[in-house]
């Protein structure tokens, strides 16, 4: 079961575009729909469409399509988040401003990240971190999206069992977060990442490190009203109570996490709890509440399943697509090539001749001269 997979929510999209982007009109309601990314998703999603109808400025739609993306994964549609951050990388080709174009392409790796596509998660990455290596230092912009690239670098090596270097990579993030002048603008971020701090050092049996880092995940959490991170945190450390067989304190935990989640709509988060439930009340011989969440448990999970093999499909035919036209694009280089090579060995060779034509006039007119020299 992919028990983390909702983390990479911790990019806080729609925080990033509201604190580095430029003012406009429909600020207001755009970090209107901010907020609700992680407490309702959906109405994030409405007041989006709403903006999308009148915005005309490229960079600003380029935004709404992202923070529309944001909430998509938020309530695990991945084939709805997919269709809006294609969107946005569409328009992101596009634009002229170097610092969304980066926030594009790291948003993009985050949403393949999410569907566990991880070689094309580091493809966009790595092309990010290119653009970023060429800002200036001091920018709080640079702090940040470098915090996102190496968060979701943790979050690669956390998912291919290497928590000791996962940790390392969401050590730096956190510390670039830190740079960042608007510090509560990286709340969100840290608190997910703090939980994904937790969850390596669980994997690694360092119980008492794990119960600070999910702690902190709340304490941000709670900070900022974000429901669904505050619930994660808490089954987090409902994870730590069943392994120190405190089982009925890590069901009111999770009794806490689920009330919390219930306007988000994330299956991930869901299928956590249930499953979290269910293995308590076995552990506690409560075998019809067992059986209960543990039905539950299996028909969320199938539902995930199901929205994540759609957009994978989804992600394999825009591949496809993409390969294609990479495929055209090196024919008409190559045919380029060879009408270029065609055309200059045409050229030379005609000039060749022509010079071999014009030297073979010049000795006949120089012949004709010799003649008359001689006969005169």
């Amino acid at each position: 079961m992919k028990v983390i997979g909702h983390i990479l929510l911790c990019i806080a999209l729609c925080w990033q575009l509201s604190v580095f982007g430029q003012k406009t009109p429909n600020d207001s309601l755009l970090k209107k729909a901010a907020l609700e990314v992680y407490n309702n998703p959906d109405k994030a999603i409405t007041i989006g469409k709403k903006l999308l109808q009148t915005e005309k400025d490229i960079n600003k739609t380029i935004k709404i399509y992202l923070m529309m993306s944001t909430a998509g994964i938020a309530k695990r549609n991945f084939d709805e988040s997919l269709n809006y951050i294609l969107k946005a990388r569409e328009l992101g080709q596009k634009t002229n401003d170097q610092k969304l174009r980066i926030t594009v392409l790291i948003s993009i790796a985050l949403q393949f990240q999410q569907m566990e596509l991880l070689s094309k998660s580091l493809e966009s990455l790595d092309e990010a971190d290119e653009h970023l290596r060429k800002l200036p230092e001091g920018l709080s912009f640079k702090y940040f999206e470098t915090a996102r690239s190496y968060a979701l670098r943790g979050m690669i090596y956390k998912s291919q069992s290497n928590p000791e270097i996962a940790l390392q990579e969401f050590l730096i993030a956190i510390q670039n977060f830190e740079k960042v002048k608007e510090k509560k603008q990286t709340y969100y971020n840290q608190s997910i990442i703090y939980y994904n701090i937790g969850r390596c050092y669980l994997a690694l049996n360092q119980l008492n490190s794990a119960d600070s880092a999910f702690k902190k995940s709340m304490e941000f959490a709670s900070t900022i009203k974000a429901k669904s991170l505050e619930a994660f945190a808490l089954k987090g450390l409902a994870e730590m109570n069943k392994q120190n067989h405190r089982n009925q304190m890590a069901l009111e935990l999770l009794t806490k996490a689920g009330n919390l989640s219930k306007d988000v709509g994330d299956l991930t988060l869901n299928e956590g709890i249930y499953k979290e439930m269910a293995d308590n009340y076995l552990a506690m011989g409560r075998q019809n509440l067992y059986q209960i969440y543990n039905k539950k448990y299996f028909e969320t999970r199938l539902k995930r399943e199901q929205s994540e093999l759609s957009s994978v499909d989804r992600a394999i035919d825009i591949h496809n697509m993409e390969a294609r036209r990479r495929s055209r694009e090196m024919v008409a280089h190559y045919n380029y090539y060879i009408g270029t090579v065609i055309v200059s060995g045409l050229l030379v060779f005609g000039l060749f001749f022509w010079r071999m034509f014009k030297t073979r006039q010049n000795n006949k007119k120089y012949q004709k001269e010799i003649q008359k020299l001689i006969r005169s």
